[in-house]
C-alpha cells in the first residue's frame, strides 16, 4: 500500500524482516487530515516497476531520489487514474548508523506480494508499521505484525514513525559539565543583578583620603606651616599659656573657676565670687596652669561691688595677657572666650559681642555686684568665670562674669543659652590696679537713695530716709549739685535710664573724681546737671 507521504514499493522488492514492536501507551486523538491516501492494490494487480538502485540523490534505503517515482499511471483499487502532481523532493541527509551507505546497488530479487486482503488505508503517519517513540497523539495505535526493512540492509534502523534518527541521549560527563556551568552563570548573575540593583552597597575599596601628617617638635606640636592670622586657632594657641584653673575648697564646700595671668610675677585676675569660699578659716585656693603645674594661691583682695579679686601665686617667668581698650568694643565683634567650664581646662569657645552697656546685677542681697557688662553669645558654662574674654587681636576686654538663665533655672541647674556677659577690661584693670596697689577696691557714688518702688519714666530720687540715711547725703555730690528728695533722674550723660541698677552700673562704670552729666526732672521740668563723683568708704 501507498500513502502520499510514501512512494510505492516496488513488486518485486523483498519482504523486509519483522521486528518486535514497541509497546504504545493508549490512544492519541488523531492529527488533522491529509491528502487521501492510495488503497493498496488487490492480489494479482499488476505492480510499477521498481526504479533502478542508486543514484546521485539515492536515500540511504535505497529509494529512488523521486519519491513518488517517473510518471505514470498507479492501479489503485482495480483501476488506474494519473497520479497528482508533486514536487520533487530531494533528500541529502546523514547517513544511519549502521546502514547501507547510499551509492550504487545491486537490484533486489523479485518478490511477491502478498494478499493483504480487503483493501484498508494505510495511517499517514506510520508508512511502515507500527509508530516508534514518538508517535503523534491521536493516532490509533499500530496492530502488532510485520515491520518491513530496508531492501538489502542489515535490519530495521534505529528510526521513529517518520524514519528519523532517534536522539542519542548526553553522557553523564556532559550533564554534570552543563550542571555547574548553570550555577556559575547563576551565581555570576545573581552577584551583579545584585550591585545593579543596589542589594549591595558596599564598597570593595573605601578609597578615603591618604592621611595629610604634619610634622611635630619633641613635645608632639605640629610645627611648620604657619596659621592664618587672626584665627582662632591662632588666639588660641596664643592665649591658652596664660589661662589658669583654679580650685577653691573651704566650710561651704568647693568650686572651680578660671583666670588668667596679670604680671609674670605671679599675679593672677579671676571673679570674687570664685574665690570667696576659699578665703575664710580652714579654706584653700589651688591653681593649675595649663602645662599641668599646680602651685596654692593667696588672695591680695577682692570687692564684691565688682565682683572681682587678685591672687598671687610664688611662681615667676609666667607670660601675662594684654588688657584691651573695652569703651572701644564695638556690637559685632568676633570674641574668644576660654576657660574651664565644668572642670574642662583649656576649653575654647567663640562668638560675637551681642551687646554694650549691659546693667547686670549678680549676687545677693548682702553682697551684689553691679556689672556694666559686655554681652556675648560666646558659650560660658559655670566654672568659665573669670577666665577672659579676648579679641581677634588676643586682647583682653571682658572677664566672664554672669550667665542668663530662663525662670525656674539657676547657673548649677542649667548652662549657656547664648547670653553671657563680661566685666569690661577698663573695669577690671582699674578695680585690679587698686588691689594690687591699696588691698582695697573703691567706686563712685554721687550720694542718694533710690526708690525702687517708683515705675515710671527715669530712676526717681527716694522721698524719705531709709534705715536712718537720709535720701540725698549731706555735703555729697548730688545735693551740691541741686538734685533734692523727690526728683527724677532721667538720662546720664545723655544716655536715657529707667532701672535703678541701670544708673548704678552707669555711675560705677567712671572713677572717683570724673564728672558726669544727669539731667533730672524736677516739678515737671527737665534741667541738666554737672556732678563729681565721690568714692565710696
Amino acid at each position: 500500500m501507498t500513502t502520499p507521504d510514501e512512494p510505492a514499493r516496488p513488486a518485486d522488492a523483498r519482504p523486509e524482516p519483522a521486528l518486535d514492536r514497541p509497546e504504545v501507551g493508549p490512544p492519541v486523538p488523531p492529527a488533522p487530515p491529509g491528502p487521501p491516501a492510495a488503497a493498496t492494490p488487490p492480489a494479482g494487480s499488476p505492480t510499477p516497476a521498481a526504479s533502478p538502485a542508486g543514484g546521485l540523490f539515492a536515500e540511504p534505503y535505497g529509494r529512488p531520489a523521486n519519491p513518488y517515482g517517473p510518471p505514470g499511471t498507479y492501479p489503485q483499487l482495480g483501476h488506474s487514474q494519473p497520479p497528482t502532481a508533486h514536487p520533487q523532493a530531494v533528500h541529502v541527509g546523514a547517513q544511519p548508523h549502521g546502514l547501507t551507505p547510499p551509492g550504487p546497488q545491486a537490484a533486489p530479487a523479485p518478490v511477491p506480494v502478498p494478499d493483504v486482503g480487503a483493501p484498508s488505508p494505510a495511517p499517514w503517519y506510520a508508512p511502515y508499521g507500527a509508530p516508534g517513540p514518538y508517535a503523534r497523539r491521536g493516532a490509533p495505535a499500530a496492530q502488532p505484525g510485520p515491520v518491513p526493512g530496508p531492501p538489502g540492509g542489515p535490519g530495521p534502523s534505529p528510526t521513529d514513525e517518520r524514519g528519523r534518527r532517534t536522539r542519542r541521549g548526553l553522557s553523564a560527563g556532559w550533564v554534570a559539565g552543563l550542571v555547574a556551568l548553570a550555577l556559575g552563570a547563576g551565581l555570576v548573575g545573581g552577584v551583579a543583578g545584585a550591585r545593579l540593583l543596589g542589594g549591595d552597597d558596599r564598597l570593595a575599596d573605601a578609597g578615603l583620603p591618604a592621611v595629610v601628617t604634619r610634622p611635630t617638635d619633641a613635645a608632639g606640636n605640629p610645627v611648620g606651616g604657619a596659621m592664618v592670622e587672626g584665627s582662632v586657632a591662632e588666639i588660641a594657641a596664643t592665649v591658652l599659656p596664660s589661662v589658669v584653673s583654679i580650685q577653691s575648697s573651704g566650710s561651704s564646700g568647693a568650686a572651680t573657676g578660671s583666670g588668667f595671668v596679670l604680671r609674670q610675677d605671679g599675679y593672677l585676675l579671676t571673679n570674687n565670687h570664685v574665690v570667696a569660699g576659699g578665703t575664710g578659716a580652714g579654706g584653700s585656693l589651688v591653681v593649675t596652669f595649663a602645662d599641668g603645674r599646680e602651685a596654692p594661691a593667696e588672695l591680695v583682695g577682692s570687692t564684691a561691688d565688682y565682683d572681682l579679686a587678685v591672687l598671687k601665686v610664688d611662681v615667676d617667668g609666667l607670660v601675662p595677657l594684654a588688657l584691651g581698650d573695652s569703651d572701644a568694643v564695638r556690637v559685632g565683634d568676633p570674641v574668644v572666650a576660654i576657660g574651664a567650664p565644668l572642670g574642662l581646662e583649656g576649653t575654647v569657645t567663640t562668638g560675637i559681642v551681642s551687646a554694650l552697656n549691659r546693667p547686670v546685677s549678680a549676687g545677693d542681697e548682702a553682697e551684689t555686684a553691679f556689672i556694666n557688662a559686655i554681652q556675648t553669645d560666646a558659650a560660658i558654662n559655670p566654672g568659665n568665670s573669670g577666665g577672659p574674654l579676648v579679641n581677634a587681636a588676643g586682647e583682653v576686654i571682658g572677664i566672664n562674669s554672669a550667665i542668663a538663665q530662663p525662670p525656674g533655672q539657676t547657673a548649677q541647674t542649667g548652662g549657656s543659652i547664648g547670653l553671657g556677659f563680661a566685666i569690661g577690661s577698663n573695669q577690671a584693670r582699674r578695680t585690679a590696679t587698686q588691689i594690687i596697689e591699696t588691698g582695697r577696691a573703691t567706686y563712685p557714688i554721687i550720694g542718694v537713695l533710690l526708690d525702687r518702688q517708683y515705675s515710671g519714666e527715669g530712676v526717681r530720687v527716694a522721698s524719705e530716709a531709709q534705715q536712718g540715711q537720709e535720701p540725698v547725703s549731706p555735703g555729697g555730690p548730688a545735693q551740691d549739685a541741686g538734685i533734692r528728695p523727690g526728683d527724677v533722674i532721667v538720662a546720664i550723660d545723655g544716655r536715657p535710664v529707667t532701672d535703678p541698677d541701670e544708673l548704678i552700673v552707669a555711675i560705677r562704670a567712671h572713677e572717683p573724681g570724673e564728672v558726669v552729666e544727669l539731667t533730672v526732672r524736677s516739678d515737671g521740668k527737665d534741667r541738666t546737671l554737672q556732678v563729681e563723683l565721690d568714692e565710696s568708704q
